[in-house]
């Protein structure tokens, strides 16, 4: 079938062209969401019409969609969900939910299509999603998921926290390294005090040997006189 298209159609055709469709597409689609008509000899006739309005829409399109870019760059968005042990989720985080909160805080329509989230979501923490306001104009929104009944903020810092840990916990692993070590050395035997108290007793037992013999020299010569 075909059609003159009165708006542009992203991927399909600019408006003010004229193309071939199929008709399920044109009947179910198109006509019926005023993005194109039937070509006809009057449609024909408003070509040159319909093409200057849309570049006239398309450039304002354009602009429109490159302040809310603006407006959402940097931006980031608190997602409050329900969350088990180890803060699995009950359900996970989709476009629609994104879609939902971005038309909260904008005030205006976002279409859940426009949204992509790379990773399925079913974990609380910090993510990321990319967001196709326009063939020209791609935006990056952060993405909050805390558990229900949890200020967004103090979150942040449980993640903070929980980033810090493991250096603290390497540094006390290697604190208790250092004590088992210190423990050790102190359970080891003084090997330099037994060695000295061995040779003083040498030397004392040396000694003894010496003035016993002494004293059996002078009781000989004792014996020797009284003879």
């Amino acid at each position: 079938m075909k059609v003159v298209f009165l708006e542009d159609v992203e991927g399909v055709a600019n408006g003010g062209e004229v193309k071939d469709v199929k008709p399920g597409f044109a009947r179910n689609y198109l006509i019926p969401k005023n993005l194109a008509v039937i070509a006809t000899h009057d449609s024909l006739q408003r070509l040159d019409k319909l093409s200057n309005q849309a570049e006239k829409d398309r450039i304002k399109k354009l602009n429109d969609m490159t302040l809310l870019g603006d407006k959402l760059t940097g931006i980031r968005l608190d997602l409050e969900m329900r969350s088990g042990p180890g803060g699995r989720l009950y359900g996970s985080v989709t476009n629609a939910i994104v879609a939902a909160k971005l038309s909260e805080l904008l005030e205006t329509t976002i279409d859940r299509r426009i949204i992509a989230i790379s990773d399925s979501i079913r974990n609380v923490g910090l993510f990321t999603a990319k967001i196709r306001l326009h063939q020209e104009v791609d935006v990056e929104v952060e993405l909050l998921v805390h558990p229900t009944d949890t200020d967004p903020e103090t979150f942040i810092q449980q993640l903070a926290d929980q980033d810090s840990n493991p250096d603290e916990t390497e540094l006390v692993e290697d604190d208790n390294d250092t004590d088992t070590i210190n423990t050790e050395s102190s359970n080891e035997p003084d090997k330099s005090n037994d060695e000295s108290g061995s040779e003083e007793q040498t030397e004392t037992e040396d000694a003894d040997i010496v003035e016993a013999e002494l004293d059996s020299d002078t009781d000989g010569k004792v014996d020797e006189k009284k003879s």
